[in-house]
């Protein structure tokens, strides 16, 4: 995928989160709505969230040099399971300890109006945001569903970004409970527990996050369907004869390595052989053009169930 679609929902959502943290902390101050105080934190941190995604895809475009051979792209997956930290350390903790301060602490409401103008100003804000973050999904996820989509794809901007966007309008619907809630009871716990819902929300979009990006850090290999265009794509020439092993591993969101141990005719010539791999290469990048780093092994498949010569008479070949 593309980052070009990726920076432009990042862009988008961090226009809207700063505009939106600026009046939710003017809101709390005149207010005192602990609400409008996680939700002013929450965009803060989402703001700063934007802000790494951005940094971690610009030093993914960094040059493979000695240190680094395969390049700097999994930089994006590094930043993308910070952001998770980030969410669940300064967005979702916070809310809950302003909270649980609140229920402690109760405390009417000062300027009640402000809170709710603020946040349906900050909806409509966040709507558009989340709008851009559709548009520019819909564009990569093909015919995947939306939790699929944020489950395997391999650009973690987008996924970021659409749990974000969602989270936010969630919390913005809680906090707007809370203060309206408070505003007819006059009782504020109401805006307590509003911050508490808040703070549970971000926590577990943090862990969806966490668990997610943790998945790309490790390494995940090609999907199904890319998997098998990649066999079919070593196996539909006359070159090969067996798959005798086949790995693959995404180096960052847009470059797949393939290794393979294919099988050649014992009597071709090593000329034939190499002849051989460079079509196979060609026709795997052509099936799958994320297979930028290819590395083919050609070798002699042995068949298992074959009846073998004596003991004495069997050539040891090491093996991978």
């Amino acid at each position: 995928m593309s980052t070009l679609g990726g920076n432009k929902a990042i862009v988008a959502a961090l226009g809207a989160n700063l505009g939106i943290a600026i009046t939710k902390f003017v809101a709390w101050g005149f207010s005192g709505s602990s609400s409008m105080l996680a939700e002013g934190v929450h965009s803060l941190a989402d703001s700063g969230n934007q802000v790494l995604l951005l940094v971690g895809g610009r030093k993914s475009r960094q040059k493979a040099d000695t240190e680094h051979p395969f390049g700097y792209g999994r930089e994006r997956f590094v930043y993308a399971f910070v952001v998770s930290i980030i969410l669940f350390s300064v967005g979702g903790v916070f809310s809950l300890y302003e909270g649980v301060s609140k229920l402690q602490n109760p405390h009417p409401l000062d300027v009640p109006w402000l809170p709710i103008l603020v946040l349906l100003v900050a909806m409509g804000l966040e709507s558009f945001s989340l709008r851009t973050a559709i548009r520019e999904s819909n564009l990569v996820r093909g015919t995947q569903g939306w939790v699929q989509f944020v489950r395997h794809s391999k650009a973690p901007e987008l996924p970021v970004v659409l749990l974000e966007d969602v989270a936010a309008l969630t919390g913005l619907v809680f906090a707007f409970l809370g203060v309206g809630l408070t505003i007819i009871t006059g009782d504020p716990i109401w805006d307590a527990i509003g911050t508490l819902f808040i703070g549970v929300l971000l926590v577990l979009v943090a862990v969806v996050l966490g668990i997610e990006t943790k998945s790309l850090l490790v390494g995940e290999g090609a999907d199904t369907a890319d998997a098998v265009s990649i066999q079919r794509a070593i196996l539909s020439g006359p070159e090969t004869q067996k798959i005798i092993h086949l790995k693959t591993l995404y180096l960052g969101p847009d470059e797949l390595l393939v290794a393979a141990k294919i099988a050649f005719d014992a009597d071709n010539r090593f000329a034939d052989v190499a002849a051989g791999i460079d079509s196979v290469e060609a026709r795997i990048r052509e099936a799958v053009p994320a297979a930028r780093v290819i590395y083919l092994e050609p070798d002699l498949y042995v068949d298992p169930n074959r009846r073998q010569p004596p003991t004495d008479a069997i050539v040891i070949k090491g093996s991978e």
